[in-house]
Order: structure tokens, then sequence, then C-alpha cells
């Protein structure tokens, strides 16, 4: 720690110096990063505007002794390039996204989806109990899924043992029209006891 007044006095300013050298440089960086989010985002009118006002924040830190004049020229350079490059379209800009407004995003579509769903499951719930309404009205009971498939299985069952009755009734027609063709053939061995019966009358 100095002793002498002088020196004590020197250390005072050099820390407020120090601090307001600081804020200077805190400001520079600032007003880049305002520059460079406004081409990130894709707002060349706005980079336009913030462009002088960022090179002569950085001149003023220049005057003030803060910047080296070469380090302001390389700064301010890179700047008008960057803008110049977006404005003719040799770089393509890609809008950049932070986590927050990639999680607002993404709970947005989350909400969507949801609305969507409950919108959906309401409609389907005024569909059926209109279909409800209609069915009392008309007098008719709604089925359940089991009491729907016992009902095919009883017409599966009804069907076939039609089927099966149909298929009776023409083994016995056919049956029938066997007969009557058998019964319909003349008998051969009469015929011939007549004719030993005549010559037996002429002898």
């Amino acid at each position: 720690m100095p002793n002498i007044k002088s020196a004590k006095k020197r250390v005072l300013i050099i820390r407020k110096k120090n601090l307001q050298n600081r804020s200077i440089e805190s400001e520079v960086k600032t007003a880049i990063k305002r520059f460079n989010n406004a081409i990130d985002t894709n707002r060349i009118e706005d980079a336009e505007k913030l462009l002088p006002q960022t090179m002569s924040i950085i001149d003023g830190a220049v005057s003030k002794g803060i910047l080296h004049k070469n380090n302001a020229a390389n700064k301010k350079s890179a700047l008008s390039k960057r803008l110049s490059d977006v404005k003719s379209g040799n770089v393509t800009i890609v809008i950049k996204k932070d986590n927050k407004t990639i999680a607002a995003e993404k709970a947005k579509a989350a909400r969507e989806t949801k609305d969507a769903i409950r919108a959906e499951n309401a409609k389907n719930k005024a569909e059926r109990s209109a279909a409800k309404d209609a069915d009392s009205k008309s007098g008719k009971k709604k089925l359940t899924a089991k009491e729907l498939k016992k009902a095919e299985a009883i017409a599966e069952g009804k069907e076939k043992a039609k089927a099966a009755k149909v298929s009776a009734k023409s083994a016995k027609k056919e049956e029938k029209e066997a007969v009557t063709e058998k019964e319909a053939k003349p008998k051969k061995p009469a015929a011939k006891k007549e004719t030993v019966k005549k010559e037996k009358e002429t002898k």
C-alpha cells in the first residue's frame, strides 16, 4: 500500500479511469453485438442504421486511447464488409435461434396439437350424441361390439342351416326322379312269359 499522499491519490485516479475505460469497452462490444444481431436476424435496414452509430462509438474509443487506431480500423472494415456481403448475396443468412425461442416454439406446437386433439374429441362426442339421439327417436337400440358379433354369428348360423336345407331338398328331388325313371322302364321278363304262353296255345 502507498504511504505518500500523492501515491494514494494516483491509486484512486487509476481506479476511476479503469472503470471509465471498462464502460467504454463494454459500450463498443455492445454496439458491435447489436449490429451483428440485426444481421443474424435478417434485419438489414436496422443494420444499415446501426453501422454509422457503431463506427462513431469505435472512433470515440480510439480518441480516448482505449482502442488502437489499427484495431479500430479492422473492426470497422469487418462490420462494413459483412453488411456489403449480405446485401450483395455473397453470404446467406441462417437465422439463429437461442434456447428460449426454441423452447417457446416447442411449447406453442405442443399447445396447438393439444387444442387440435381436444377439438377432434369434442367433435366426435357431438357426433356420437347426435347419433344416440337419432337412434332414441327412431326407437332403435344401438348395439355394442359384443352384441354385433353375436348377431353376426347368429345370422351366419341361420344362413348355413338354410343352405343345408336346400341341399337336402335337392337330394330328395334327385332320389324321387331316380325312382320315377326306374318305374317308367318296361319289364322285359313279363313279355317273354306271354310269348311262351302263345307258343303253347298254338301247339
